[in-house]
């Protein structure tokens, strides 16, 4: 097709309701486990949702330059339309040729393109507007779409549902996802998504296995565990493979206490999205826990299983950098920035071959971190930093006190008592959690370095042992 004739087709594309005009990514990249996400549903969820997730597919293999495969999906989204919606094929089916019409347009056949443009033209004059139309079957096509996107979009995904639900009050597949995305919106108290909510997306939709987990979690957030475990119990009969499931059934039981259970349904969610830096998280979340369960059992319990802990401590720390291979911030794994040191100095009371001065040092550090940290596993890192951060009120004098006074590591005087602990302190007032943190972790090196006992030789790879020997100063950890 000449320039002059791809010219009507730049004007045209931007009013097509499809993937390529609702800014799905427009304030965070595409996550990168969000395709393995996507090919789950389609490979698990019910036939008539299958169409939705091929066309999120075919949008996300553009993004990632695969135009043919691209192309694939929507054959597979077209076809299931036809096949699954019959009367409403038409109408469903504007979001996948506004989707065909973008990518044949990013791939220079703009005759091809012109053509489902054409297709699209065809339904919307039926309404009386050229190239758009509102109807609840689209609404609720662009509200599951925004529910896989992350959580930026489930605000707009609950406003697209009460749109679609105005039209049809009782439809199943509007309920559910509304119930879905306000569940999701909980955490924010002006947004309470209720038990009664939840409710009635499974009565209106009893095959949708997913909103029954998240219905056990709800109830069991408001102290109603025993109503909502059968819950999740059911869903796992009747969708043991599906991952939003098994995930979420998962955190059920983590939360319950049933540590070992949660590890082996994140487990297998991993296996079919092994991509998933949440998942490893997760995990290394459960091992931490599991290590904290020994730790409370008292001070000579906890010695007696030393080993255990430190199996413990190193699963954890394995699925824990795991998460960030795969992508997951680093500020975020480390949302309480102290919780694995603490973990090390509570192992390292147990070294009985400790003198008593190195133990009141550990000891004194122990506390020190207690003091200033509170419990704050899995919570979002958003709520850390309300804790850490400086006020914005503060004056810059204010500030200036907290302000490191050396900042080269060279320049730090590393034979004063607990200098990396105070420095991770100075940058933790100042919000820099992960400057902190390595500080934290420069302190626990020093004392296990410079220890007589030995007892370097529980947590330092054999490589950093010899540079104890040779009086270097490295991170442990780092």
């Amino acid at each position: 097709m000449s320039e002059v004739n791809k010219n009507p087709l730049e004007k045209i594309l931007p009013q097509l309701k499809c993937h390529f005009t609702w800014n799905l990514f427009n304030e965070e990249s595409v996550s990168p486990d969000l395709e393995d996400r996507v090919c789950n549903q389609i490979e698990f969820l019910n036939t008539e949702f299958k169409a939705t997730m091929y066309n999120l597919l075919a949008y996300i293999k553009h993004l990632g330059g695969q135009n043919e495969a691209a192309l694939e999906c929507l054959k597979q989204a077209e076809e299931l339309t036809q096949q699954v919606h019959g009367d409403q094929a038409e109408i469903r089916s504007v979001v996948t040729w506004g989707n065909y019409a973008w990518i044949y347009y990013h791939m220079g056949r703009f005759s091809e393109a012109q053509a489902y443009v054409d297709k699209v033209k065809q339904v919307c004059e039926k309404f009386s507007n050229p190239y758009s139309i509102e109807c609840p079957e689209l609404d609720s096509e662009e509200g599951w779409t925004l529910l896989q996107c992350g959580g930026k979009q489930n605000e707009r995904a609950k406003v697209y549902f009460e749109k679609a639900l105005e039209e049809k009050p009782n439809n199943p597949e509007f309920s559910s996802g509304l119930a879905i995305a306000l569940y999701r919106l909980d955490e924010k108290p002006q947004k309470q998504c209720s038990v009664s909510v939840l409710k009635e997306a499974i009565e209106l939709n009893p095959d949708n296995q997913y909103v029954k987990v998240l219905l056990a979690l709800k109830l069991q957030k408001i102290n109603k565990q025993t109503e909502g475990e059968p819950l999740v119990v059911e869903a796992l009969e009747k969708a043991p493979r599906q991952t939003d499931v098994l995930y979420n059934a998962a955190k059920f039981y983590k939360k319950k206490g049933d540590i070992d259970k949660a590890i082996e349904l994140f487990l297998k969610a991993l296996e079919s999205m092994p991509n998933s830096a949440y998942i490893y998280h997760q995990i290394a979340c459960c091992y931490r826990k599991k290590a904290k369960q020994i730790q409370s059992t008292g001070y000579s319990e906890a010695c007696k299983n030393r080993e255990k802990l430190e199996e413990l401590n190193k699963y954890a720390m394995g699925y824990l950098n795991k998460a960030i291979e795969k992508g997951l911030n680093p500020l975020y794994a480390y949302s309480d920035p102290t919780e694995l040191e603490a973990e090390c100095y509570q192992t390292a009371f147990c070294h009985r071959e400790l003198p008593d001065t190195e133990r009141k040092q550990l000891h004194q550090c122990y506390y020190n971190l207690q003091e200033h940290d509170g419990e704050s596993e899995d919570t979002p890192v958003q709520q850390c930093l309300k804790g850490l951060s400086i006020s914005t009120k503060s004056t810059e004098k204010e500030k200036m006190k907290y302000q490191p006074q050396n900042t080269a590591e060279n320049q730090l005087p590393q034979n004063a008592p607990n200098s990396w602990y105070r420095q991770g302190l100075i940058h933790k007032r100042n919000g820099d959690l992960l400057e902190a943190a390595k500080c934290f972790e420069k302190e626990l090196g020093y004392l296990l370095r410079n220890s007589p006992s030995g007892i370097s030789s529980f947590f330092l790879p054999t490589s950093e042992l010899e540079e104890v020997d040779q009086g270097t100063d490295s991170s442990p950890l780092g």
